[in-house]
């Protein structure tokens, strides 16, 4: 997971814990492991965007993408992942699960790179994003 990813998706966890109300569990909260596999799935989709691989992805790609793959919709993407953010100790973990699960593949993808011989490209930082981890 870039730096950038995991700074936008500090903020975004710290923009949702000023909030004192308590969230009310969602009627169709989506289920824990399959969340934290769309964010997964939200962050690679960001960093493709962002380092326009193969043309990029658009937001409203990206977006369709989730949705059909997890057969959410937008209204329950938002009120599970507001409830699951109302719990930041969670949340961070939900989020360190992610953050381990690309710092994995990196290191798998660039393990290949180099058994094949190709130079691995450096990893530098990139601007913040303010619409991550939030798909509309």
């Amino acid at each position: 997971m870039s730096k950038k990813t995991i700074i936008l998706i500090c903020c975004f966890l710290a923009l949702i814990s000023c909030n004192n109300s308590s969230v009310e569990k969602p009627k169709n909260l989506i289920e824990k492991d399959k969340m934290v596999d769309i964010l997964y799935d939200v962050s690679v989709l960001e960093a493709i965007k962002n380092q326009n691989i193969n043309g990029g992805v658009s937001n409203k790609v990206g977006n369709e993408y989730i949705y059909k793959k997890y057969k959410i919709d937008s209204i329950q993407f938002a009120k599970s992942n507001k409830y699951y953010a109302s719990d930041i100790e969670e949340y961070k973990k939900m989020i360190e699960e992610v953050k381990a699960r690309l710092t994995k593949q990196t290191q798998a993808l660039e393990n290949e790179m180099k058994k094949k011989g190709q130079e691995v490209p450096p990893t530098t930082p990139t601007p913040t994003n303010p619409n991550v981890p939030q798909i509309q």
